[in-house]
This record gives structure tokens, C-alpha cells and sequence, in this order.
């Protein structure tokens, strides 16, 4: 839920009085520093971005300089239905690049033209949880100075709500066009003083890869483990699985969901519809027994869902 983000909004009263100013131009030397920025896009969205025979990522590419490149269909930030895009270049590079994406996503949007007020959208871009202190910086002073020079919204999904296993955090920006390629050039040029985040830009991007499967996520990265601190003790586990998952699961009057019961000896319980994963779409699957009855549940819920996303993807 909203409320649950760490946010950070600038005041109306502030944004009507002032026109934003123009971004902190980089120096020569941090221009020129090969960097990247992943951030999410729906599937649909994905689409529009490569172009038929992928015409328009190789034009995108051809006119920055940077390099594009998207998770495979069906391959999802966990917790999403949305498919990673990862961009790496210089600054100058992924700024081009980042441009041209999100104006022909907007230009998708069909709305319909306003000469007075601009289309204000969201992006969603993924930072290492170890390198959103640079951008929140000592009291919360550095998001606010990037709120204030952008006129964007930037809210940090809360550290809490992370997927077990997963080190990143969604950094949500609102505003029109202008204002977010603002706050992502503040953004990203202060991400890339950090050697950590740059360290980062060789690991494998999709969350459905390697990265999480020695997690044991499934091949589809469709569900994500939320572990109880008391686990130890209560001998229980939440894992969410995608809303459009839980049929796979549940089976044909119940069948599926009570032979894995059976099989591994644990209680497990859905949650209803509508009752998610905080910060997610996903369906609370709730696991109780010994650890091994939990564990083997646990596999077989998941290897449920990744079969069935295999054979779609096939």
C-alpha cells in the first residue's frame, strides 16, 4: 500500500511557484563512466519498446549509443507481472536511451493532448537496496533536494517488504515526461559515484535467471519467499505465488492443493482474493508443519507453477 513506502512528496505550493530548474550537468569525467539503470515495464509495454522484428530497440540503440536489453517473455520482477529493461552505456548514453523508451511509452498511451496540463505517468526503476542510502542520503536531505530540482514524486519501496533472498528496491517516480528524466539523471548520476552499484551492472538482470533460482525461486521467478522470524519456532511459511497462479495450485475442485497436503504432510492455506503480499499481487500461500513437510510443499507448489509457465513458453 501507499502508506507503507517511504515517501518523500514535494509541495504543490512549491511547484506552482517555481519552475523547475535545469538538471546538475554532470562533469566530463562522470559523463563518460560506463554505467546502467534497470527499470520495469508491463509486458504490452515491452513489446512497443522492441518493435516488429525488433526494429525499434535496434533505432533506440542506434541513436543513443547505449545498449538495451529486456528479460525474456514471462521472465518477471518478483512480485510483478512486469518484465525488467536494463540499459548500460555512458550517462549521456542511458539518458538518450531512457528518453526515447519512456516518450513512446507515453506516446502508447493515447491520451488525449491538454495544453494545459501535461499526462503525469510512473516508472518503476530497480536499485540495489545496498545503494538507496546515496539516494536517500543523511535525514532524507538528498531525495529531497532531487524532489525539489526534478518537481518529481520519488518514493523507495520500505526494506521490509523484501522478497527473502532478493537485494533490490523499486524507486517509483511520478511526474510528466520532463520531471522524470530530471529525477532519473539526478538519480542515476549519483548512483554511479557508488562502486557497489556499479559492480552490479555484470550480474544477470533477469530475476528468473540463476540469480534466484539457487533461491529457490522457480524458473519463472513468478513466486518469492516471505519467511516468518518466528519460523523456527511455529514451523510456518508464507510464499506468494501470481494471482493468475494460484488455479495451478488450488486444481480442479481442490485436487492439487490436497494431494500436495497429503503428500507432504503440511496444512496449507490461500489467501482470499484480494488479500496480497504487502507491496505485491501475489496470493499469500501459508505453509505449517515440520520443515520438511514445509519444504516439500513448498517444491511441489512451485514446481507447479513453473511447469505450466514452461509450457506456455513453449
Amino acid at each position: 500500500m501507499e502508506s507503507t513506502e517511504s515517501s518523500y512528496v514535494s509541495s504543490p505550493e512549491a511547484a506552482r511557484k517555481r519552475s523547475p530548474p535545469p538538471p546538475k550537468s554532470p562533469t566530463s569525467e562522470t559523463a563518460e563512466k560506463h554505467t546502467y539503470i534497470r527499470f520495469l515495464v508491463s509486458n504490452a509495454a515491452a513489446g512497443s519498446v522492441i518493435g516488429k522484428g525488433g526494429s525499434t530497440i535496434t533505432e533506440f540503440q542506434s541513436k543513443s549509443g547505449a545498449r538495451i536489453q529486456l528479460s525474456r517473455n514471462h521472465e518477471f520482477f518478483p512480485g510483478t507481472s512486469d518484465r525488467i529493461i536494463m540499459i548500460s552505456g555512458t550517462i549521456d548514453e542511458v539518458l538518450k536511451a531512457m528518453e526515447l523508451i519512456l516518450a513512446k511509452l507515453l506516446n502508447e498511451l493515447n491520451i488525449e493532448d491538454n495544453d494545459d496540463v501535461e499526462p503525469r505517468t510512473k516508472v518503476r526503476l530497480i536499485v540495489p537496496n545496498s545503494s538507496c542510502g546515496s539516494i536517500i542520503g543523511k535525514g532524507g536531505a538528498t531525495i529531497k533536494s532531487f524532489i525539489e530540482d526534478s518537481q518529481a514524486g520519488i518514493k523507495i519501496s520500505p526494506q521490509d517488504n523484501n522478497f527473502y533472498g532478493l537485494n533490490d528496491r523499486l524507486v517509483t517516480l511520478t511526474g510528466t515526461l520532463d520531471e522524470q528524466m530530471r529525477a532519473i539523471d539526478l538519480i542515476l548520476s549519483k548512483l554511479s559515484e557508488d562502486p557497489h552499484y556499479l559492480q552490479a551492472m555484470h550480474a544477470p538482470f533477469s530475476y528468473a535467471a540463476a540469480t534466484y533460482n539457487s533461491m529457490s525461486y522457480p524458473s519463472n521467478g513468478a513466486g518469492g519467499k516471505f519467511q516468518n522470524h518466528k519460523e523456527d519456532r511455529s514451523n510456518s511459511v508464507t510464499i506468494g505465488v501470481a494471482d493468475g497462479h494460484i488455479g495451478l495450485v488450488l486444481g480442479r475442485g481442490g485436487r492439487n492443493i490436497m494431494e500436495i497436503s497429503q503428500l507432504s504432510g503440511a496444512r496449507i492455506k490461500i489467501s482470499d482474493r484480494g488479500d496480497f503480499m504487502s507491496g505485491t499481487t501475489d496470493r499469500k500461500v501459508t505453509i505449517t508443519g515440520s520443515q520438511r513437510a514445509i519444504r516439500q510443499a513448498e517444491s511441489m507448489i512451485m514446481q507447479k507453477v513453473a511447469y505450466a509457465t514452461d509450457r506456455v513458453m513453449d
